[in-house]
């Protein structure tokens, strides 16, 4: 059985590729306004009809997916990524900061959306599902037996409190960085932690 091709590279492509990056602009503004659009929603926001829209986007999944691809991913490596623990990790927060800065305005409405009391409900916020602390704990994975679990799961937390909306929020708005000069800060933190308990591990062996 041959592969199905998908609908927007059927016949006149120039016009379906313009149909399908105005639904993805306009997810991605209604993500930006505190939305976790439909398929209709979009639709309506696009000016394009909801059979059009269900051509290329068959459920809110899949629109997501297309506006924010990452959300779709369990790593952020690629399957000849290196071993040592310090690069993958260059490698994933390069590319967690990467994603912050591209996709700010809908990662702070979701910010904004999660301090609300009560807080909404989980499918409520798309882009605050905890996918980060799995991309961490995947480059850290060469480290599984050498820091004890417990240890291991601390240190990819702390890398996580410095990654993120959350953190580009405060260096911005309050510390009076660049949108760069946070990403790099960001980056360089994470780093920092990671050298510190690989040193400390070290020691603690040392002393053993």
């Amino acid at each position: 059985m041959g592969m199905v091709t998908p609908y927007e590279l059927t016949g006149r492509t120039h016009q379906k590729a313009r149909t399908r990056a105005a639904m993805v602009d306009a997810t991605r503004e209604l993500l930006a306004e505190g939305m976790a659009p439909t398929v209709e929603q979009a639709a309506e926001r696009a000016a394009v009809s909801r059979t059009t829209a269900y051509r290329y986007f068959p459920n809110q999944r899949a629109l997501l997916i297309a506006s924010y691809p990452e959300l779709d991913m369990p790593s952020l490596l690629d399957a000849d990524a290196p071993p040592d623990p310090a690069a993958r990790l260059e490698l994933v927060t390069e590319s967690i900061a990467r994603q912050v800065l591209e996709h700010e305005p809908e990662l702070r409405a979701m910010l904004r959306l999660s301090l609300e009391l009560p807080p909404p409900d989980k499918d409520e916020l798309p882009l605050r599902q905890g996918r980060v602390i799995g991309w961490i704990e995947d480059a850290l994975a060469p480290l599984r037996g050498r820091l004890p679990a417990a240890e291991l799961r601390r240190l990819v937390l702390a890398i996580r409190a410095t990654l993120g909306i959350e953190a580009l929020v405060w260096l911005t708005d309050i510390g009076g960085l660049s949108r760069d000069q946070a990403a790099d800060l960001m980056r360089a933190s994470a780093r920092t932690l990671l050298r510190s308990a690989l040193a400390e591990a070290a020691t603690t062996d040392g002393s053993a």
